[in-house]
């Protein structure tokens, strides 16, 4: 039986306090992930709770690692499976450390995906000359990952056609700064049934999304609010249209927007597991039993794709 995944990365993203005066998750409008998890919001004080099929899973984020996690470490250990804070000697953010680069091009979940027979397809849409306007040295891992897998191939015609999802899920940021003025306005609903449809023409899908951390650092409650559910909207729209042999799998690097007093936490990172269109909850729910750190995300979603023959890329 063929089988599908789509990882959706929400950078900075942990599972926080119970306290709606400090957890923008339990003062945000969240329908969709509420219907998910049996209208529960996880919390450090109960941070597994399940719906029909679909669990949340707190994922260790610290990883022995003396400091507070950061996105370069941090993704890097999410995308390839290895301790990158514990091989890079400490948490270093925002962007990816260039002493990683090398253990992130080799063994990053999409190359690996590749090599192991399964379709691949990473979502995002980079305008073409992306790593000349960043600078290789300020670029976060899912691009860089991407890069290397030969997968960073979607730029503004495929945006414009709905084959690609912008990394702030609508497209306002490539018409404002980028000058792509002829480029749709969409809504986060849109942007999620167009990230389902892409979903369905491959084994492994990969989006990444990172406006969760810069609410978490300048966004205060409102911003936070108001990010978290410009996603909840996004997921609404995935969960419309994704194919029903498809697990999705959110997962996010480290703490920061679920606890608005103060920036980065050592907080559990928010990971959430379901197939909905799947027949019962118990291949999920052994997806979910997989999923204990960040760097349990590419071994879990191997696990639940199994190994075809030929490799084979878009």
């Amino acid at each position: 039986m063929t089988r599908r995944a789509l990882l959706i990365f929400l950078d900075g993203v942990g599972i926080g306090p119970p306290d709606p005066d400090v957890n923008p998750f339990l003062r945000a409008g969240l329908g969709a992930l509420r219907s998910l998890l049996g209208d529960a919001i996880p919390t450090l004080a109960e941070p597994r709770v399940a719906g029909a099929a679909a669990f949340s899973v707190p994922l260790d984020a610290v990883l022995g690692v003396p400091g507070v996690p950061q996105s370069g470490t941090g993704q890097t250990a999410l995308l390839t499976g290895q301790n990158a804070p514990r091989i890079y000697g400490r948490h270093f953010g925002p962007w990816t450390p260039v002493k990683l680069r090398p253990l992130l091009q080799t063994d990053n979940l999409m190359s690996r995906a590749l090599t192991a027979g399964h379709r691949t397809i990473f979502a995002n849409a980079y305008p073409e000359d992306f790593l000349e306007r960043r600078g290789h040295r300020r670029s976060p891992a899912p691009p860089l990952a991407a890069v290397a897998a030969g997968l960073l191939v979607r730029h503004a015609d495929a945006l414009r056609r709905g084959e690609a999802v912008a990394s702030e899920i609508v497209n306002t940021g490539w018409r404002l700064y980028l000058g792509y003025t002829d480029l749709p306005e969409i809504s986060p609903e849109t942007a999620g049934r167009n990230l389902a449809r892409i979903a369905a023409t491959a084994n492994l899908t990969v989006f990444a999304h990172y406006a969760t951390d810069l609410a978490g650092h300048r966004g205060g409650m409102q911003g936070a609010i108001r990010a978290l559910e410009l996603v909840d909207r996004f997921l609404e729209g995935v969960l419309d249209t994704l194919p029903p042999d498809t697990l999705l799998l959110l997962a996010s690097d480290h703490g920061n927007i679920e606890d608005v007093r103060a920036g980065h936490t050592q907080s559990p990172a928010l990971g959430i597991v379901a197939a909905p269109g799947a027949p019962g909850a118990a291949g999920v729910a052994g997806v979910a039993r997989r999923l204990g750190a960040i760097t349990d995300v590419p071994g879990a979603l191997f696990g639940w794709l199994g190994d075809q023959r030929r490799p084979e890329c878009r």
